[in-house]
C-alpha cells in the first residue's frame, strides 16, 4: 500500500547518537506505524503505561491508537524513536504535541520511552525536538499533566525549565508549563550572545 502524505516534515528525521553511544533514528509518525505502536504499547511495563495515560490501561484503545498514527504534522504532531534490530523495527519513544483548539498559541504534550531505554537521555532529546518544532511553527507555550509519583517526568520537566504546579486539589497530578521563544526572539539572542 502507497501512502500520500502533504506537508510530511522530513526536516524532522533525523539520526541521533545518545550518551551512552547509541544510535537510533527519530522521525515523524506515517500512517502505516500503527502496528508499531501497538507493538511499543505493548512493551510497557505497567508503571510506564500508568505513567503516560494515567490511567491502567492493558490495550491501546482502537480509537485512540488511530488517532495517534493519522496525523497532520501541524495541530498534532507526534515524533517516534527507533532502531532496527535483526531486520525490523523497533520503536523506543514516542513524543507528541496537539495545539489547543480553543488556544492556537499553546500545545499539550505528552512523552513515552520504553522502559529498558529509561535514563538514556531520549526522553529530553524527544523534548527538546518536539520545543523545537513548536517554536518553528508559532506556539508560544507547552503544556502537560503527570502524576506526582511519576519522578522521572518531573525531573526532565524541571531540567527543562518547565514550571511545575499541583494541577488537582488531591495533589496527585501536577500541571507543567513552558513558555516558548519566539524564533524572532531566539535569532535575537543568539545575535546579542
Amino acid at each position: 500500500m502507497i501512502y500520500s502524505i502533504a506537508r510530511y516534515p522530513v526536516h524532522l528525521i533525523d539520526v541521533v547518537v545518545l550518551r551512552d553511544g547509541r544510535r537510533l533514528t527519530i522521525r515523524p509518525t506515517l500512517p502505516q506505524d500503527l502496528d508499531l505502536q501497538r507493538a511499543f504499547f505493548r512493551s510497557l511495563s505497567p508503571a510506564t503505561r500508568y505513567a503516560r495515560f494515567m490511567t491502567g490501561l492493558t490495550e491501546l484503545p482502537e480509537l485512540v491508537a488511530r488517532r495517534f498514527a493519522n496525523i497532520d504534522y501541524s495541530a498534532h504532531l507526534a515524533l517516534l524513536a527507533e532502531v532496527f534490530e535483526a531486520g525490523s523495527e523497533r520503536m523506543l519513544g514516542e513524543a507528541r504535541y496537539v495545539v489547543e483548539p480553543h488556544d492556537p498559541s499553546t500545545c499539550v504534550f505528552a512523552i513515552a520511552v520504553a522502559d529498558d531505554w529509561h535514563g538514556s537521555g531520549l526522553a529530553g532529546v524527544l523534548l527538546g525536538r518536539l520545543e523545537q518544532q513548536a517554536t518553528a511553527t508559532g506556539i508560544q507555550r507547552m503544556i502537560a499533566d503527570t502524576l506526582r509519583g511519576n519522578k522521572p517526568m518531573l525531573a526532565l520537566a524541571a531540567r527543562a525549565g518547565y514550571a511545575l504546579g499541583l494541577s488537582h486539589a488531591d495533589g496527585t497530578v501536577v500541571h507543567l508549563e513552558k513558555r516558548l521563544s519566539t524564533p524572532a526572539a531566539s535569532r535575537g539572542h543568539v545575535a546579542a550572545a
